[in-house]
């Protein structure tokens, strides 16, 4: 693939703006015979391996990925919207080749799988595959999510009885129930989900008499939000996360 449509690919600007960047001398590609020290190439149609391939932009490192899955930590007040009403969207924390990764849909750049409230903090994944959106934000797909709750009153066994056998939200009739439910502490409960409904946690909590006061997502499948991911962070899924993430449990 020409170094010009690697980096329109990968969201650096339309294909003059790509060439242009490279012919200005600021794009070093680390090429299979250079080691760790990246060289400059100044011709926008060099032929090169893009899978795999590092290189650096103004400086900045990037690596070639066919399509971006990325996992945020949201933190408070932000919205998962491209067109926020009160606070700041999700997208302003991500740089912006991210945000303008060409995409055959009128939206450019990743797209959040499914959403969190404003409020909600903890994980939350991102990625231009639109297939991939689909099927994790599918209720037949049955991808477990876990929510760490702090509530407003003591817990007791009957209500975590309840959330697990079953509570009727007023826009549906069939009951929804935890797929795994337990008081932590008097404050503090752990719920696991398999589909997403508007606001299910808040209804489902003041469906057994209790109030949500925190709710944090903690892990979506087979991967939980890492460690050392600060609020406002992000980082790639590795190819291992990407299959243990969409795990049915």
């Amino acid at each position: 693939m020409q170094l010009q449509e690697i980096l329109y690919s990968q969201g650096f600007g339309t294909r003059r703006v790509c060439a242009g960047l490279i012919q200005q001398g600021l794009v070093q590609v680390y090429m299979p015979d250079s080691g760790e020290m990246p060289v400059v190439i100044a011709q926008a149609a060099t032929e090169l391996e893009a899978e795999g391939l590092r290189f650096k932009v103004q400086g900045v490192e990037w690596q070639y990925f066919e399509k971006a899955y990325l996992v945020l930590h949201k933190p408070a007040g932000t919205e998962c919207s491209q067109k926020p009403s009160t606070y700041p969207s999700i997208y302003t924390l991500l740089p912006s080749p991210l945000r303008l990764r060409p995409q055959k849909a009128a939206v450019q750049g990743v797209q959040a799988v499914g959403r969190l409230d404003q409020d909600t903090t903890g994980m939350l994944l991102l990625t231009d595959d639109g297939k991939f959106i689909h099927r994790m934000s599918s209720p037949k797909h049955h991808v477990p999510k876990v929510y760490e709750v702090t509530v407003k009153h003591p817990l007791d066994e009957r209500q975590v009885q309840k959330l697990l056998a079953g509570v009727v939200l007023d826009d549906d009739p069939a009951p929804v129930r935890a797929a795994a439910c337990e008081a932590v502490s008097e404050f503090h409960l752990r719920l696991t989900l398999t589909e997403g409904k508007y606001h299910q946690v808040k209804r489902m909590l003041a469906a057994v008499g209790n109030r949500v006061e925190g709710l944090h997502r903690s892990r979506i499948g087979g991967v939980g939000l890492p460690a050392d991911l600060a609020p406002g962070q992000w980082r790639w899924l590795s190819a291992e996360e990407l299959v243990a993430v969409q795990a049915k449990g």
